[in-house]
């Protein structure tokens, strides 16, 4: 009888052994997702996905990067005029949402703690936008920054309450 308790004992060692190497294994996947798959995970980025789809900066925003996107939520869009969003998805409209989507996107890993020692920042789409600090809080031009830090394997998101306008 104590033999087989020992058996059991390790046999259920080893299976906890390989369901922990299994979970962390999977964790460490999930943090292999690229922009555009995490931010398709994500839930509130719907709408930003269906834009960079539409604009073609699909293969872009899962390219090797580092990008750092400052990603409005769906919320975020909600708040333009009604029939903005849908206009801009128009096939005629291409260039007009890659020119603000790219206004979203600066090169390189630019995570929270540096964007609070920054007063600007070059976007992607070419213009600057202003990055000020109020407290705790972040903001890109007129947008609080809502989530941050969100790694990705090519770079990082950090959600924004309002969509950015390029001038």
């Amino acid at each position: 009888m104590n033999m087989l308790a020992i058996r059991t004992s390790k046999t259920l060692t080893t299976l906890a052994l390989v369901l922990s190497a299994g979970v962390a294994f999977a964790a460490h996947h999930e943090e292999q997702k690229d922009i555009v798959d995490t931010a398709m995970d994500a839930g509130n980025f719907t709408t930003l996905v269906t834009a960079v789809k539409a604009a073609d900066l699909v293969d872009t925003l899962k390219g090797t990067g580092p990008f750092t996107v400052f990603a409005p939520t769906d919320e975020a869009f909600a708040k333009l005029p009604a029939g903005t969003v849908e206009d801009l998805l128009k096939p005629e409209n291409k260039d007009q949402l890659k020119k603000i989507l790219t206004y979203h996107v600066v090169s390189g890993d630019v995570m929270a703690a540096d964007a609070m020692k920054m007063d600007k920042a070059t976007t992607v789409e070419g213009s600057d936008f202003t990055i000020k600090t109020m407290g705790d809080k972040v903001m890109i031009n007129d947008a609080t920054v809502v989530q941050a830090d969100i790694k990705t394997s090519n770079g990082v998101i950090h959600a924004i309450d309002t969509v950015l306008m390029p001038k």
